[in-house]
């Protein structure tokens, strides 16, 4: 197994929580599969903004498209499942020729493959947050994989995620924030190395934070004190709870860094509902081999 990050923070974080893993500080255009030759599975975050509207959707033109370099890692390592997450945006239609073109490389590569859109919220994810999920499936494997299905229950509002964390240092207010979160959060915006810092995303997100009795220009070095007035700010602490993170998972790096890993990541329950139909369907076809 092994993970590979160009970003020094976040490797230390996975260090921290995950000892154990093979952790690669590399940037992926330097990074071979050859050595990774017949992996089960070849998962990948790739960089968002060339897709989301809010970078332009400059796709293959943006100097941050690293899907050709996803392409290359396949070919090289050629694993069972390739497994791809990215923005909404990519599913637009402006991107249909981009898809297609995947699509047929993959083809080409003795894959079947498709995109999903899936909301964090159908995974007891407190936030919309909609995902686009591209899974491509060996031909021999394809007729046993699955989409995940959400859950029958609605996620739990913000108000009962940070409830304890709101009032962790006695803030008098919190009964009455909590009447005004008592719904799931927006979409958390993380930035990226070009653009963003550590707030919730700009003016539009910001309001629909502010419904919710969130500041969301920052984030809180700690919660409300005792006798604060008016709208708290979230702790990291508190937007990793959202963005579905267990709550023992720890970050590294200055309170910027930290914010992006949690704010761009994807979500867990998510990642882990996908991951399991991967799991089932290479163990599906493993069965139907030894059947026959």
């Amino acid at each position: 197994m092994g993970l590979v990050e160009i970003d020094q923070h976040a490797c230390d974080t996975l260090k921290l929580n995950r000892p154990d893993w093979n952790v690669i500080q590399q940037d992926i255009k330097s990074f071979s599969g050859r050595p990774y030759l017949g992996v089960d599975l070849l998962s990948a975050g790739l960089p968002c903004p060339p897709f989301s509207r809010a970078g332009k959707q400059l796709g293959h033109a943006d100097e941050r498209n690293l899907f050709p370099e996803a392409l290359r890692i396949v070919r090289e390592c050629q694993p069972r499942v390739v497994m791809i997450e990215n923005v909404r945006g990519i599913l637009d239609a402006v991107f249909d020729d981009f898809r297609k073109k995947l699509k047929d490389d993959l083809a080409k590569l003795g894959y079947k493959s498709g995109w999903k859109l899936h909301n964090a919220c159908d995974f007891g994810v407190p936030q919309l947050r909609p995902r686009a999920i591209m899974v491509g499936i060996s031909r021999s494997y394809a007729d046993f994989y699955r989409w995940p299905k959400g859950s029958l229950a609605p996620p739990r509002p913000v108000s009962e995620v940070l409830l304890d964390l709101m009032a962790s240092r006695g803030w008098k207010g919190v009964r009455q924030w909590s009447k005004l979160a008592n719904t799931i959060a927006p979409t958390l915006v993380g930035g990226s190395k070009k653009h963003g810092g550590p707030d919730l995303g700009p003016t539009r997100a910001r309001k629909a934070w502010a419904a919710l009795g969130v500041d969301g220009l920052g984030i809180a070095n700690e919660p409300p004190a005792r006798d604060f007035m008016g709208m708290p700010k979230l702790t990291l602490e508190m937007v990793a709870l959202l963005q579905g993170f267990p709550p023992d998972w720890r970050f590294c790096g200055g309170k910027t860094s930290a914010y992006r890993q949690i704010g761009n990541a994807f979500p867990p329950p998510v990642a882990a509902a996908v991951g399991r139909q991967i799991a089932k369907c290479l163990v599906g076809q493993a069965l139907a081999r030894v059947a026959s």
